[in-house]
């Protein structure tokens, strides 16, 4: 059953914590933007969070956590569980307030986060590479804590931490003379949807509060609908700032009480919004980041004429994942198929493929085929990029009409993983 928040920031605290932060935190614009406006018929303005020197909103809940600290907490060092973000945010607040900090990230984590982690602790945090997953790295973590008598600093679940997250509610307010008619913001553990919810409701009640989650890691959404705070039993990863298995105890509290709605977002919506704000906007987001501008033509209720604000809460994207970002763009908007092809063993098999089977617009991506000398038919995967969702019928019934049609492997995430 869900329980009652004993626990909830207050406006008093939050205003604290802003005082706190001011000297050390960017305060990040609060930025129109005349594209998504004229999409949405509506006025959209994006909370630049992605500005801040970790470009994450992370820095604000760590550094009010850690500065709060005591002489003898900051003596006996921090300790942290994170692959990407809130690591970040951990050491540039160890290096900021000269505290020693151990920053626990599994051994899967990609070099580049790793080096950003160092980079900005410097000679104030170690990194532990332990474990092959998040779950890992944190209960290592956890045992250091209470091996070592060290102050662990939660991603999500801390009311210090969420009194720093909700300082982003208080500058959007501060940062605008209209009323907002809807603030859109990311969910991954809740803390700060649960701070800028402890806010908003405090001094712009009117406004409607949507929490955001990637549809393949709908914890949130799962837990209020059940009134009981349950684990997911999968997720997935690809949203990874947001992707977790159950939101924080507090978080889920505070949000069930102030929260007006929660919606999802596919995973390739997200993707596609990634690439429109780079292309279009010169924007660079992280998955996470692009959560609340995907939603808002998926929102169920008209949004025209109202004044919307959505966060960004991030810009930590590496390279190295834009071809996949492409790639679920394009299988998201019915443009990339792969399909097994069956090819007879006979000369000119792929040339009557070529000519009789693919239209003129479509494009081969992938593939991969070896002839079998003892077989009459051989099997291809092939990857198609078409110009037009349209295409793709006609496309398959030439495939069945002249014996080449195998199975088609976009719905089989099983076989696909092996391709993305």
């Amino acid at each position: 059953m869900q329980e009652v928040a004993t626990d909830i920031p207050s406006l008093a605290s939050i205003r604290e914590a802003a005082d706190r932060l001011r000297p050390m935190v960017n305060k990040t614009p609060l930025q129109a933007n005349s594209r998504y406006s004229r999409l949405m018929g509506a006025t959209v303005s994006l909370k630049r969070e992605d500005l801040q020197e970790v470009r994450s909103y992370k820095i604000r809940g760590a550094y009010n956590k850690m500065a709060a600290l005591g002489p003898k907490e900051r003596a006996a060092g921090v300790v942290c569980a994170s692959a990407g973000n809130h690591a970040q945010g951990v050491a540039l607040s160890c290096k900021l307030l000269s505290i020693q900090g151990v920053i626990y990230m599994p051994s899967t984590t990609p070099m580049q986060k790793i080096e950003q982690v160092k980079m900005f602790g410097g000679q104030w945090v170690s990194v532990q590479l332990m474990g092959d997953t998040f779950d890992d790295c944190y209960h290592l973590a956890l045992a250091d804590c209470h091996e070592q008598g060290k102050v662990f600093v939660h991603p999500f679940d801390d009311l210090q931490i969420i009194e720093g997250q909700a300082t982003v509610g208080l500058e959007i307010l501060q940062q605008t003379d209209k009323p907002i008619d809807y603030l859109f913001i990311p969910v991954g553990g809740g803390g700060l949807a649960a701070g800028v919810c402890s806010v908003f409701k405090e001094l712009s009640p009117n406004t409607t509060i949507v929490g955001v989650e990637p549809a393949g890691a709908a914890s949130m959404k799962q837990a209020l609908k059940q009134g009981d705070n349950l684990p997911l039993s999968h997720i997935d990863k690809f949203v990874d700032g947001a992707a977790v298995r159950q939101v924080g105890k507090l978080p889920f509290q505070i949000c069930a009480k102030h929260l007006d709605r929660v919606i999802t977002v596919p995973e390739g919506k997200v993707c596609q919004t990634i690439l429109e704000l780079y292309n279009k906007d010169a924007i660079v987001v992280e998955p996470a980041g692009a959560l609340t501008i995907a939603a808002l033509d998926l929102y169920p209720e008209p949004l025209e004429g109202k004044n919307l604000v959505c966060v960004v809460s991030g810009s930590n994207n590496d390279i190295a994942r834009m071809a996949e970002i492409k790639e679920r763009a394009l299988m998201f908007a019915k443009l990339k198929h792969y399909f097994i092809i069956r090819f007879p063993q006979r000369s000119g098999a792929l040339r009557q493929f070529l000519t009789q089977v693919l239209g003129p617009d479509d494009d081969i991506t992938h593939f991969e085929y070896t002839k079998k000398t003892n077989r009459e038919n051989g099997s291809a995967v092939v990857g198609l990029e078409l110009r037009n969702p349209t295409d793709l019928d006609p496309l398959i019934t030439r495939m069945k009409l002249h014996n080449f049609y195998g199975d088609y492997l976009n719905d089989k995430p099983d076989l696909f993983q092996f391709l993305v």
